[in-house]
């Protein structure tokens, strides 16, 4: 497992958020679309040492990503190690996942 240089948040007012981190902050805007997928659209700054992505949703806590070999498996290991599943949806794909200790993170296939 390794980290990635992808935060997400939510945000109920994406445009709000653009214009803080881009004007307010100076972040250069490196996407902002409607995925087709889910048809959710993601709003996402570079900040210089990783990027913060927004998505429309209830204010949150921000989520790291972390890359591993197996999705499937490592999420299997992890909730027998007392972790727990707070959002699941292969196809955006998304994997959240609650650590003992509070950290959300998703998990990425690598």
């Amino acid at each position: 497992m390794k980290s990635t240089n992808e935060v997400i948040l939510q945000a109920h007012d994406l445009d709000a958020a653009k214009a803080f981190y881009r004007d307010v902050l100076g972040f250069p805007v490196v996407v902002d679309m409607e995925r087709p997928r889910d048809s959710q659209r993601v709003v996402g700054f570079n900040t210089g040492s990783f990027n913060l992505y927004f998505e429309r949703g209830n204010d949150s806590t921000p989520v790291f990503e972390f890359e591993v070999a197996d999705i499937a498996a490592a999420k299997e290991h992890l909730l027998g190690a007392g972790c727990s599943l707070v959002e699941e949806n292969p196809a955006i794909p998304r994997c959240y996942l609650r650590d003992p200790f509070g950290l959300v993170f998703n998990l990425t296939e690598s």
